[in-house]
């Protein structure tokens, strides 16, 4: 696969945790501290309401942009989220970036009376949400307008082809989760062949639009150690693990080893998949930070 030239990184982390006002703008701080780009917010029930939280965080900040990552487009009325959108844009002066998925994990629905449909409606669903907010952010007479023409940077994430099909015809950015929910009782680590799948399949569809896209990729674990090997095993020991120590070590979607051995991973996948936009949780913020810095 021909790559474009190597982008420049950028870091985010998911927060994940509610806190009051005050709390929740020094964690925000600490984020713009510590040398991230983008502060990112789930769209999980029990996690913050993504919009105002955003906005609170960009108000406590200066720099870092703020991104709903991700939101489930199965809960979302295209209309009501572009008045949602643009009203957060204005507010943190045009530094929203705004993530859409389908929704491939079943928890905060069904229970709450949203309902869960099947796979295939829910990526038509997100189809339908991408291409009117689309729509209504490009229409000069849509009210609240945004900072920019076309509205904020849109990122579409997902791993089937559908997905990253309708990604690479509306996204400014793409998401791979680094793992597939779909298979079995358990979600499973994308190996770094079958990440390369997804991102070759992705590149294919760009078509002139590859060197203008950017690639992101959702890290969900961060284990800081010298001894990565024995760390895996461990691991892989635990009654509830499902993965080998070889899948761990492996898996782009978990990072073990040195900070510097992870550096060092972070380069080879910008270098070989086209990674450069990386965003890992907040458990990991601090551990993660050195890495950052060595790679800015």
């Amino acid at each position: 696969m021909t790559l474009p030239e190597n982008r420049p990184f950028r870091f985010g982390v998911n927060l994940v945790t509610p806190a009051p006002r005050r709390e929740w703008a020094e964690k925000s701080r600490k984020v713009e501290d510590l040398g991230f780009d983008v502060l990112g917010v789930p769209d999980h029930l029990g996690a913050p309401a993504p919009f105002p939280a955003l906005v609170a965080a960009a108000e406590a900040t200066e720099r870092i942009r703020v991104t709903s990552f991700v939101l489930n487009a199965a809960f979302h009325n295209p209309v009501l989220l572009a008045r949602e959108a643009a009203t957060a844009d204005l507010l943190t002066d045009g530094r929203l970036e705004v993530g859409l998925a389908a929704g491939s994990i079943r928890q905060g629905t069904g229970s709450d009376g949203v309902p869960f449909p099947s796979a295939g409606e829910r990526v038509s669903q997100l189809e339908r949400t991408v291409k009117e907010l689309r729509g209504l952010m490009v229409n000069p007479d849509h009210s609240p307008r945004p900072v920019r023409p076309g509205g904020p940077p849109l990122l579409v994430a997902g791993n089937g082809d559908r997905v990253l099909r309708l990604a690479a015809e509306h996204a400014d950015i793409i998401g791979f989760t680094g793992i597939f929910a779909g298979r079995g009782e358990f979600p499973q680590l994308a190996s770094p062949e079958e990440l390369g799948e997804r991102v070759a399949l992705v590149r294919e569809q760009l078509g002139a639009r590859v060197a203008e896209v950017e690639l992101n990729l959702l890290v969900q674990q961060v284990i800081v150690t010298d001894d990565a090997r024995g760390t895996a095993e461990e691991w892989a020991r635990h009654p509830l693990a499902h993965f080998t120590p070889e899948q761990l070590l492996a898996a782009p979607a978990w990072l073990i080893g040195s900070q510097r051995e992870i550096a060092d991973r972070l380069t080879e996948y910008r270098e070989r998949f086209g990674l450069s936009y990386i965003v890992v949780l907040e458990p990991w913020l601090e551990a993660f930070a050195p890495v950052v810095e060595m790679l800015k």
